[in-house]
């Protein structure tokens, strides 16, 4: 048989149960009204859930969104990741909800070399607090990311030039891609680092960073 003690703690882990549930039912209901039931990012009415944005300072109801699958999917999975879908952040990234314009900054920034998001990206205005929850999660990001480096030991990033310096014959084909070309608008292999992708003669080639020069 339990004591008064025991009875008195089971009580209130069971209030507190219950009380950290009716918060989280809130916070969704909140949510739910905030966004008039409808994805925050791109407007869809369909398979809605919360989402809580990564690297926020605290974990309550200000730092959740409420979105759908397909966001949510492309979100967490760059390879999924289609740049038209995300043309609804021109609409979206005017929200007055600070964590919507955190997520709404943050795939512009992914897709900036699109060209599009980079102009969202300069039209865009967010308070200083606010940029700087954005900008965390760009930073933790790039910490677990692949770094390419071109012959000279500079960084590359998605969208760079770079300047081909000694002839390359391309693999597979007869093609020679001559030095002193220059591949604009380049891609990255997120799984190697020596590896970059881009066009010349427009043909799209997998390109060693050890034979270019960032421009």
């Amino acid at each position: 048989m339990l004591s008064a003690g025991e009875v008195l703690d089971l009580t209130q882990s069971r209030i507190v149960y219950i009380c950290t549930n009716f918060k989280k039912m809130i916070s969704e209901k909140e949510l739910q009204q905030r966004s008039d039931n409808k994805c925050e990012l791109c407007g869809s009415e369909e398979n809605l859930n919360v989402y809580e944005v990564p690297s926020s300072p605290t974990n309550v109801a200000e730092t959740s969104i409420f979105i759908c699958n397909t966001c949510n999917e492309q979100i967490e999975d760059p390879e999924k990741v289609e740049p038209n879908h995300w043309r609804c952040l021109n609409d979206s990234m005017w929200s007055t909800v600070p964590a919507v314009q955190v997520m709404a900054w943050r795939m512009l920034n992914r897709l900036k070399t699109e060209g599009w998001p980079q102009d969202l990206l300069d039209m865009m205005y967010l308070e200083d607090e606010t940029k700087e929850w954005a900008k965390a999660g760009v930073a933790e990001a790039k910490a677990d990311a692949v770094i390419h480096r071109d012959s000279n030991g500079v960084i590359l990033e998605a969208g760079d030039s770079v300047v081909l310096i000694k002839d390359l014959k391309v693999k597979g084909s007869s093609m020679v891609a001559k030095q002193g070309t220059a591949v604009r608008r380049i891609s990255l292999d997120h799984e190697n680092e020596k590896y970059i992708e881009g066009k010349v003669d427009g043909q799209q080639i997998v390109i060693i960073t050890d034979f270019v020069k960032k421009i």
